[in-house]
């Protein structure tokens, strides 16, 4: 358990990270898709699983939306940030094996001074029809992340996804990623 709060506590930045950080640019639509295939690899209690991510961006996220999602996470907490999310035009699709996939409301990319790109995304997981009629724990999180840092050297390429998450403020006003499950590390990064 101990671990587990040490997991959280140490995405607490990743997460801030993810809609708290602003850019200068106002996202459109871009010139032409972006396609991304990796392999998500098992932590801790999901060590050697894997699976392929697919993930396809038509556009980005504008600053106008990413600040109607944090007004709405600052008015009603992660239901509100959900709700929020559900209302947003799809940017893109991710798939992960095993799941037909769905529509990501979030996205954003992220240039850095060492030319590398940090992509984020954030969407509503979809609950499947065990989960709903069997009221499990799990529906409480209902959130999929993405990070992928997209290096000049691709061979450097690196990522993270957090399946099935939700978003609170803890005892010290920070905001506080909380996982149902261990993120899964994303490996063989392909952009094309």
């Amino acid at each position: 358990m101990r671990r587990l709060t040490n997991l959280g506590l140490a995405i607490v930045g990743a997460m801030s990270l993810i809609l708290l950080t602003s850019t200068a640019s106002s996202a459109q639509k871009l010139p032409k898709r972006i396609t991304i295939q990796a392999t998500a690899m098992g932590t801790s209690t999901q060590l050697g699983r894997s699976a392929s991510v697919n993930l396809l961006i038509e556009e980005l996220t504008t600053e106008e939306e990413r600040a109607g999602l944090l007004e709405a996470f600052r008015q009603k907490g992660n239901q509100g940030l959900i709700n929020a999310l559900d209302k947003m035009k799809s940017k893109g699709r991710m798939s992960v094996t095993g799941t037909l996939g769905y529509d990501v409301a979030y996205i954003k990319l992220f240039p850095q001074p060492d030319g590398s790109t940090v992509l984020r995304m954030v969407t509503n997981r979809p609950l499947r029809f065990g989960e709903v009629w069997a009221d499990t724990r799990t529906t409480d999180y209902e959130l999929s992340l993405v990070e992928i840092i997209i290096s000049k050297d691709k061979k450097k390429n690196k990522g993270t996804l957090y399946p099935a998450s939700r978003l609170k403020i803890n005892k010290q006003n920070d905001l506080e990623l909380e996982l149902y499950q261990n993120p899964w590390n994303l490996v063989n990064i392909m952009k094309r």
